[in-house]
Order: structure tokens, then sequence, then C-alpha cells
């Protein structure tokens, strides 16, 4: 079986109706809610929109059985004031998961989004993810390592102890936190699928250089697009990690032996890039993700096929054995996310 641990809703044309409103209005109309039919969220399932086909047709054309499907990022608005309409809107992207994973069982496993909020404690959350796990089954949640979305403040780094009362919550609820950022508000410099890469890098360093996994050693983390620019680096940072003393008798070892206390995604678009990452952190931390569709669902015209068809990248993987590509396809996303 090929589960995708990366994954986001179709959803029906009701909700950016409804988040237009909420933006237009701010919230003077009241909270409202997204209505749709079961028929209508079928319907969108089967579109096309970021595919050559509707997301249920792609997954089968990229041989995919079941995925883990959270709300699409770039659209969260984290940083949008006044709060409450993050959290109205991001309670109507959770329902429609919940919803998704009833009418297609078998088929899609909800990872719920949380209301963040910038500049405020993560304790915002916690009632929409009480809420998710308790009345929807959810198994995660994504999480931002800036929800300021690069408006030139800085959250803090992950290792901060600001965020430790969200990695609490996370292991009470028995849920893994996916990190993916969301929008970026300077696209002209930094557009959000190349914001996604800069912080999912820093947001590895900020764990990698503090004692969040010594203080909380349950916490289950999975971070988006391969680890970002990490693994390609991994040889710079190593470096600085022995200069300061990593390879002593106490230490805690280079940087990448603390990095593997992590998890990592596969959704990177080249066999050479799916390479490196399974030879830097090792197989038991990674897990399939192809975020079909997605951005890598446009067609690379020198085969034919969509970028984001990655498992038969992995597949052919020569030195990768049997039992390494059953973790990757399945076995690391049953143990992450509990299913």
């Amino acid at each position: 079986m090929i589960i995708d641990c990366h994954a986001h809703m179709s959803a029906p044309p009701q909700l950016d109706v409804y988040k237009s409103g909420l933006l237009s209005h701010r919230g003077s109309h009241g909270r409202g809610a997204v209505r749709y039919t079961d028929e209508q969220l079928v319907a969108a399932w089967h579109k096309k929109e970021m595919g050559p086909c509707g997301h249920v047709e792609h997954m089968t054309n990229n041989g995919i059985d079941m995925q883990l499907i959270s709300p699409r990022p770039f659209k969260t608005m984290h940083s949008e004031k006044p709060g409450y309409l993050v959290d109205w809107y991001i309670h109507e992207c959770n329902k429609i998961i919940a919803d998704s994973v009833r009418l297609f069982p078998g088929k899609f496993i909800g990872v719920g989004g949380i209301p963040q909020q910038c500049g405020e404690p993560v304790s915002v959350c916690f009632e929409e993810m009480e809420y998710c796990v308790k009345n929807y089954n959810f198994k995660g949640f994504l999480l931002n390592p800036d929800p300021y979305e690069n408006d030139g403040r800085k959250a803090p780094p992950m290792g901060d102890r600001y965020w430790y009362p969200l990695y609490e919550k996370a292991i009470e609820l028995n849920t893994p936190l996916h990190i993916h950022t969301a929008g970026s508000r300077s696209p002209q410099r930094e557009p959000y699928s190349l914001y996604f890469v800069n912080e999912e890098t820093t947001a590895v360093y900020g764990f990698v250089n503090s004692t969040v996994f010594d203080d909380l050693p349950e916490l289950k983390i999975v971070v988006s697009h391969g680890g970002g620019a990490m693994p390609y680096q991994i040889g710079r940072f190593n470096a600085g990690s022995a200069k300061s003393g990593a390879q002593a008798e106490f230490s805690k070892g280079l940087f990448i032996d603390r990095m593997r206390k992590m998890n990592f995604d596969t959704v990177l678009y080249s066999k050479e890039a799916l390479e490196l990452l399974i030879k830097v952190v090792g197989a038991d931390q990674i897990l399939y993700g192809s975020e079909c569709p997605g951005v890598g669902s446009s067609i690379n015209h020198e085969t034919g096929e969509t970028y984001d068809k990655t498992v038969p990248l992995i597949e052919h993987i020569e030195w990768l054995s049997a039992e390494d590509k059953y973790k990757i396809f399945e076995g690391n996303a049953r143990k992450v996310f509990n299913l």
C-alpha cells in the first residue's frame, strides 16, 4: 500500500466564497458556515483543478492508495487580524476534511489545520485541536513555524519555550505535528513555495539546536518538503557541530544525529533529491509524500508524466532494500500517525 502523508484538501467553491466574505466584513456579519451537500463535496474531489485530472483520479494515476489530507497551507492566513477570522476559517476547513474522510472511507485520513494567530499564545489552538481529535478522529496537525507569514517580524525558533505548550498538547492528544509554512507576505522576493523551503530549513535548525527532544521525547515531528535545504547543506552543519564539541564523549552527537530525531516527507520531485534525502536521514525517518495534486502536478515533458509521480522513482532506487521501501511507502506513516 502507498500512503501519502502529505496531501491537501479539495474543497467545494463555497469555501472560497466563505473566506472572501470573512475578509470583506471582518466578522461584522457573524461567523456563518460553509454550506454544501455531500454531492457537491464529492464533485470537488473529482474536479480537474491543480492536476491534469481530478484529485481522486490523480491519486489513482500516481499509484497512491491513501492520503493524509490537511488544509491548503497558503490559504490559512495565520497572519490575518482579527484572529477569530483565522479560527472560523480553519474550523470550516477541518469540517470539510472530516466530511471527506466520511465520504471516501479508506481513501483519506484527516490531518487538521490549527488556528495559529501571529503574536498570540499557542493555546488559542487547543480548543480546535481537541475538537478535531475527539469528534473527527484526526491523526495529526499542520504546524506553521512562521504564523507572521513573512511580514518582517520573526516567530520564535522551534526550540523556544513559546512552542512548548503546543508540543505538550500534541503529546497529550497523541498526534504528530507536520511542519508546513503557510503564506508569504513578500511574494516578490519569496513566493510561498520558496518560503516553504526557507522556513522548513530554519525549523530543522531550531529543533536540532535545542533541548526539545530531550525535554519531550514523545514528541513526533514530520518536516515537509524533505527538510527544506538542510539535507543538501548537512556537511556544513555537521562541521559546525563538530567544531563546537559535538563529538566529545558526553556530547549529543553531530547535527545529523540530532536531526534524525525528526521525520521527513518525500515531497521532492527528482530522483537525485530523493536519493540524497534517504542517504542523509535514513529510510527509518522518511514518510512518502507527494502533495498530489499540487505544485508538482504539472507535466514533465521529458517523461510525459507529472512531476509528482514519484512512486516509480523510489521503487527504482537500486540500492534501497524491499524493507526500506515498505517503511517509506507505508510502515513509517502507520507508526508516526498511529494508523
